[in-house]
C-alpha cells in the first residue's frame, strides 16, 4: 500500500508541476482557442489520478489497520550522557553545572506526503507522515544536544525540555535543551 501511495503522490506532484509550470504558460502564449496538447492532458490526468490513488490507498489502509494498544518498542541506547527532565538525580549529587546545551533542527515532509496527510485529515486518524517527521526531528535534536554535552565532558543533562514551532507550511522546528552537569559520587 505504501508503495502504491508513493506512486500516486509522485504522479500528483509531476502532474501538478507540469500543469502549472508548463500548461499555464502554454495557455497564455496560445490564447486563441487552443487545442489542449497531449502532454497537458496527461499532466491533468496524473494530477487527478494521483489524488485518487492516494485517497484510495489511505482509505484501504485505514480499514485494514486497527488501533493497537501496544506500547512502542523501546529503543536501546548506549549513551554515556544521562538525560533527565527533573532537576535532581536520585542518589547522585551535582558536582558542577556546565551550562545550557541544546540541539536544534528544522524538518519538513515533501509535497506527496503532505497530500497524504491532508487526505488523512479529511478521513480521520493519526497523521503518520507528521508523526514520523517529528520523531526523526526529536531524535536528531536530542543527539545534537547530547553531542554538545559530551564535548563539555558532562555526565548528565538535567531539566531536558523540547520545544516545537511551525516554520512554514509543513516544516517544523524542534529545539531540545537542558542543563549539562558533572555528577559527584
Amino acid at each position: 500500500m505504501k508503495t502504491l501511495r508513493q506512486i500516486g503522490s509522485l504522479a500528483f506532484v509531476a502532474g501538478l508541476f507540469t500543469a502549472v509550470f508548463a500548461g499555464i504558460p502554454w495557455h497564455v502564449i496560445v490564447a486563441d482557442d487552443p487545442v489542449v496538447p497531449w502532454w497537458l492532458r496527461i499532466a491533468v490526468f496524473c494530477l487527478l489520478g494521483g489524488v485518487l490513488v492516494v485517497l484510495l490507498t489511505l482509505a484501504v489502509e485505514q480499514r485494514m489497520t486497527k488501533p493497537s494498544a501496544e506500547a512502542p518498542p523501546e529503543v536501546e541506547s548506549d549513551q554515556t550522557v544521562l538525560l533527565l527532565n527533573s532537576a535532581d538525580i536520585p542518589g547522585r549529587a551535582t558536582r558542577e553545572v556546565l551550562g545550557l546545551v541544546q540541539g536544534h533542527t528544522v524538518f519538513a515532509i515533501w509535497l506527496g506526503k503532505d497530500l497524504s496527510a491532508i487526505i488523512r485529515l479529511i478521513l480521520g486518524g493519526e497523521l503518520t507522515e507528521y508523526t514520523q517527521m517529528m520523531g526523526k526531528a526529536r531524535t536528531t535534536a536530542t543527539n545534537r544536544m547530547i553531542a554538545q554535552a559530551a564535548e563539555l565532558g558532562a555526565d548528565a543533562i538535567i531539566n531536558v525540555r523540547y520545544m516545537t514551532t511551525s516554520v512554514i507550511g509543513s516544516a517544523a522546528e524542534l529545539l531540545a535543551y537542558g542543563t549539562a552537569v558533572k555528577l559527584g559520587e
